[in-house]
């Protein structure tokens, strides 16, 4: 698969993280369980056909002289969790800066999902994709493998953003599939009221959910000056103003708003994090996973 939105640097530090879920290791009182998920572990399981991107030393090598063909050893291993990965992509999602026009909340939130998904891969999880669109849903449903990861980044590459966030009727086979004790992390800049109630109702149904919020630095900064037009991308609504003379009372509004959707996901359990489209993207990887080192991306 040739698409690959993960940037070099920030796949070098993947192998730093490893996706967790406090309900399926004890953290609300139930213990890790017994999954039928396949990868490096230590109960020999099955034998399956090499594919490109397996690990040498999973080959068996006897069997390879015997057959002239290469296999790789499946083991069973403990795998506490399903990952579903949602991603808003209404029109909103399509917004950059105009510093860097060719990096939008979108972009950066393809780039999360496909870090998401190797990670998952990594530990012979399961992991799938839902795009949350303004024509419904478009599901893939959690599986594992190297050729699941190439499903996700087909994905993921033809996604747009465009439209409004889907009507509560198009929801309806997010709830049927998403399981208990799945992990579902959100991705999204969370102004919809319709993505935080799903993220409400996920958890509500006992399900652990995670939000990114995907911000822009202009959304951030507010560094406008000067006559500007502000456009809603999803209802065309726009608005007139002096950049300079509404900073104060639009900064002292973000950060309010941004204050309660934190204080909302917080009274549901909901574990989130922040990420502006100038920071490191691993950084809220890191600070949802509790990588030790966050601090230093800060």
């Amino acid at each position: 698969m040739s698409y690959d939105p993960i940037p070099p640097d920030v796949r070098s530090r993947l192998k730093d993280l490893r996706l967790t879920s406090r309900r399926a290791i004890g953290g609300q009182g139930i213990g890790l369980h017994r999954s039928r998920s396949r990868g490096a572990g230590l109960e020999f399981a099955q034998y399956r056909a090499y594919e490109p991107g397996d690990e040498p030393r999973q080959i068996d090598w006897k069997l390879y002289a015997r057959s002239d063909r290469f296999f790789v050893r499946e083991a069973e291993r403990e795998s506490p969790l399903a990952l579903w990965i949602l991603i808003d992509a209404s029109a909103s999602m399509a917004q950059a800066d105009g510093a860097n026009p060719g990096w939008s909340r979108l972009h950066a939130a393809k780039a999360l999902a496909a870090c998401l998904g190797e990670l998952a891969l990594r530990q012979g999880d399961r992991f799938g994709l839902v795009a949350l669109r303004a024509d419904g849903l478009r599901l893939v449903a959690p599986a594992t493998g190297i050729r699941q990861r190439d499903r996700l980044l087909l994905e993921l590459h033809g996604l747009a953003a465009q439209g409004a966030f889907p009507e509560p009727e198009q929801l309806t086979p997010l709830w049927e599939r998403v399981g208990a004790g799945d992990l579902v992390v959100l991705l999204g800049d969370c102004f919809d009221e319709a993505s935080v109630a799903i993220a409400e109702r996920l958890a509500a149904a006992r399900r652990e959910v995670l939000v990114i919020t995907l911000l822009t630095v202009e959304e951030r900064d507010f560094p406008f000056t000067g006559g500007h037009r502000f456009r809603d991308p999803e209802t065309g609504e726009e608005l007139l103003g002096d950049g300079a003379a509404m900073r104060a009372d639009y900064l002292a509004r973000f950060t309010g708003a941004q204050r309660a959707l934190k204080a909302r996901l917080d009274a549901s359990g909901i574990r989130h994090a922040e990420h502006f489209l100038d920071q490191p993207l691993d950084l809220p990887l890191r600070r949802l996973f509790g990588a030790r080192d966050a601090a230093e991306y800060a």
